[in-house]
């Protein structure tokens, strides 16, 4: 997949009395449509330094009318990047429109809340590979197979941000987790799955290096088995203090059926950060029980060892019960969502959730996301592409591509780094995720 899949552009026009063809007030959908001209005129030459040719829209749908005086905002992003064909999505939405009420002056306007969507189409652009001046830069690890591309979701038109960016916008900065021992796998299955403290400060090492500020951490017995000692888990957090500066962060989750107690014993290590599971969720073929008792009892003894509160979300439902935590000041500013999508079970992993999703949190928290299995890449490009944080890792996906096995979490967190990086996002120190995050510094 090139790395132009995803580059937006935004353009903010208001609408004169000369753009009027309709009973004297009404702007014609052609002036619209030439907005749109201009965010492909610019998107190709971001991409491919010229501007290339509008070759046919494939859909158009004018949904309100626009009047001279309001204030259109026209947005295009790449969807798909062919040899020479780029395609487009294109949403234009009202962000300001004249009164025109009784009792008013004629001059009276309003900035709207929830800006009106009045246009959105689809459309093919084309640029020459002689006109391409620009390198044509891909990245391997992204390449999309033709065995993946039925996996893959059908363009939508639906690209603006919830409401609430309009007001918060999203950050120039992405803080990346490895979650470098996965919950399910085993040796046998994963080679290069860390056990020993040393095999897991090593891979924490290599973590930090390709940009991962936060360590997810489990443990396991010396048989391999899911462990919440506090014993492991506090040689395991001394080796990795001991190779790099990343921010630990420790699961009260623990296995199936897992009690209270064994579950906060990582918290008797004083980590920086604490995961919380926010509900209960059939969990493949068995059932995560958290009952909102156990929530608040793990809230209470995360917050008494000091630690920082992540909030994982495997549905919806688990949202309205953090910020129930929150109301009751079980738990605090600042808060951190990390929503875990694809589980069977829980939510699925698909863009409209996500944005869902993020709709539903205060402006003010932060949010991540951490997918299973193949949703992984698409899910950690998605969160990058709208200004969210990401989780990646052995947990979460042991395989690079399909049948390729991974070396480690590492990779994962090399490749969702260039990623970010070739959006135009900041891949954050460990020093600056501790601020974002709340976290006091070391």
């Amino acid at each position: 997949m090139s790395i132009g899949v995803g580059l937006t552009v935004t353009l903010r026009v208001r609408m004169g009395a000369h753009d009027t063809h309709y009973a004297g007030e009404l702007v014609d959908g052609a002036r619209v449509l030439g907005l749109f001209g201009d965010v492909a005129t610019e998107l190709l030459i971001r991409l491919d330094g010229d501007e290339g040719l509008f070759r046919a829209y494939e859909g158009i749908e004018f949904l309100a009318p626009v009047r001279a005086g309001d204030f259109i905002e026209a947005t295009g992003i790449i969807t798909k990047v062919g040899n020479s064909s780029r395609t487009m999505a294109f949403e234009a939405r009202k962000v300001i429109e004249n009164v025109r009420a009784p009792g008013v002056a004629d001059s009276a306007a309003d900035a709207l809340v929830e800006p009106v969507v009045v246009c959105r189409a689809l459309g093919t652009c084309v640029v020459p590979k002689a006109q391409q001046r620009n390198p044509r830069l891909v990245l391997p690890m992204f390449s999309t197979h033709q065995h993946q591309l039925a996996n893959l979701p059908e363009p939508r038109p639906i690209i603006t941000p919830p409401p609430h960016f309009l007001v918060t916008p999203p950050s120039t900065e992405v803080i990346l987790t490895a979650a470098i021992v996965g919950a399910e796998t085993t040796r046998q299955q994963t080679p290069h799955l860390p056990l020993s403290a040393d095999e897991l400060a090593d891979e924490a090492a290599r973590c930090a290096d390709a940009g991962a500020s936060v360590i997810h951490l489990h443990v396991r017995n010396p048989d391999g088995s899911p462990s919440q000692s506090r014993d492991l888990f506090a040689a395991a957090i001394e080796k990795i203090r001991a190779k790099c500066d990343v921010i630990v962060q420790v699961s009260t989750g623990g296995a199936v059926g897992m009690g209270v107690d064994e579950r906060a014993q990582p918290l008797l290590c004083k980590p920086e950060m604490a995961t919380l599971n926010c509900g209960t969720l059939n969990f493949g073929n068995d059932v995560f029980v958290n009952t909102r008792p156990l929530i608040r009892d793990l809230a209470a003894r995360i917050r008494e060892a000091g630690s920082v509160i992540e909030l994982e979300c495997y549905d919806v439902g688990h949202i309205d019960e953090a910020l129930a935590l929150y109301a009751e000041g079980k738990i605090i500013d600042p808060l951190h969502f990390q929503f875990v999508l694809g589980i069977q079970g829980g939510i699925g992993a698909r863009e409209d959730v996500l944005r869902f999703l993020v709709s539903q949190i205060p402006p003010t928290a932060t949010w991540g996301v951490a997918a299973v299995g193949r949703h992984q890449l698409p899910m950690t490009e998605l969160a990058i592409r709208l200004g969210g944080h990401a989780r990646v890792g052995l947990e979460d996906n042991i395989y690079l591509s399909k049948g390729v096995l991974a070396e480690g979490s590492a990779p994962f967190v090399t490749r969702a780094a260039a990623y970010a990086k070739s959006l135009g996002r900041e891949v954050v120190e460990p020093s600056r995720a501790r601020q974002i995050l709340g976290i006091a510094a070391r």
